[in-house]
């Protein structure tokens, strides 16, 4: 098995939809740190999992200076910003997402 790992950062806004009181509700903005894992049994014609470069500009071009909440069809919590990640990446099995110092979500697929 082969994996990959990337980090990169972006900066974005966001507000959370809660059913308690926070100040998440209020427009605020990150800047995120995501760790994309990726693995397969092969390699592609290039000898990679994945570009990495790949990785970055599928994440990048749909959230960086953006307000989530405009782009992305869900709660972007952290928590489904990692989901929707593993999803979008191609052999993409985990996703870490900061949103600040001592705050990270992670999804893996099964």
């Amino acid at each position: 098995m082969y994996f990959v790992r990337k980090t990169f950062e972006f900066s974005a806004a966001h507000r959370l939809e809660l059913n308690y009181q926070s100040q998440c509700s209020q427009m605020h903005g990150h800047n995120w740190i995501v760790t994309v894992e990726c693995k397969s049994e092969q390699l592609d014609e290039n000898g990679m999992v994945v570009d990495f470069s790949l990785i970055k500009k599928k994440v990048i071009e749909m959230v960086d200076h953006k307000l989530l909440n405009d782009v992305l069809k869900f709660n972007p919590t952290a928590e489904n910003i990692a989901r929707w990640i593993v999803d979008l990446v191609p052999n993409c099995y985990r996703a870490e997402v900061q949103e600040s110092q001592g705050n990270w979500a992670c999804y893996e697929k099964e």
